[in-house]
């Protein structure tokens, strides 16, 4: 379970975040919507302790992450808009260091079928990162995730820049992770993503979470229309 309470970040003349309180139940997938400076980023940098709050708490896995970051580090995965791997490692290699960094150790094969499940080819298991996609790099995230057995996933706009084969193919190891109850909670500007992928939304202005809804009831014009009436 990922979950904010009264979740605030103010700095000397703004105030980045405005108690946000939701939570995000292991299987579901929440999408996180707002313009720039809305407050999305913010979030998820509060949640993997990257940035400390103002006032309010933010927990995963029953977890406070302030106070236990280690053991939280340990229960999540981080996929950002441009992943960060060694490049001159290969997509076997790097997965497995990310893995040690987690205190799992796996042999070859296990790590090859991790990238597997993940959607990577089995001839890009052992080229350097360096020549990947970008849609190949996050399924390495995929890959990590699987591995680290996290029990939360958060995305800070894990599809922006991909083609939309590979941000289907992203959608769909979200939804298999979902299927194995990993909580996910995605930061995005994809409202066509947020609908098809998520199980529920909420859509940010100006720090403040404005807006909450499960995707099941309203499509995707609906979901731009009640967008740009927060906007607006």
């Amino acid at each position: 379970m990922i979950q904010a309470l009264n979740l605030t970040k103010a700095y000397d003349h703004k105030t980045a975040l405005d108690g946000l309180t939701l939570t995000v139940n292991p299987g579901n997938i929440y999408a996180l919507l707002g313009s720039n400076g809305a407050g999305k980023t913010t979030t998820i940098n509060l949640f993997l302790n990257f940035i400390s709050p103002t006032s309010g708490a933010a927990s995963i896995d029953g977890l406070d992450v302030t106070r236990d970051p280690k053991s939280v580090r340990q229960r999540v995965a981080y996929i950002p808009e441009n992943l960060m791997l060694y490049p001159q490692l290969t997509g076997i290699e790097n997965l497995e260091y990310f893995s040690a960094l987690a205190g799992k150790k796996y042999p070859e094969t296990q790590l090859r079928e991790f990238l597997s499940e993940a959607g990577l080819q089995t001839a890009a298991h052992t080229q350097r990162v360096n020549g990947y996609s970008k849609g190949m790099r996050q399924k390495v995230g995929i890959a990590i995730a699987l591995a680290k057995q996290a029990k939360a996933l958060l995305l800070d706009e894990p599809t922006s820049g991909l083609d939309p084969k590979a941000s289907n193919e992203f959608a769909a190891l979200l939804k298999k992770l979902s299927i194995q109850g990993v909580a996910t909670l995605m930061a995005t500007h994809d409202l066509f993503r947020a609908i098809e992928t998520g199980t529920h939304i909420g859509i940010m202005r100006e720090g403040k979470l404005v807006q909450q809804l499960a995707s099941s009831e309203i499509n995707h014009a609906e979901l731009e229309k009640l967008y740009l009436q927060h906007m607006n």
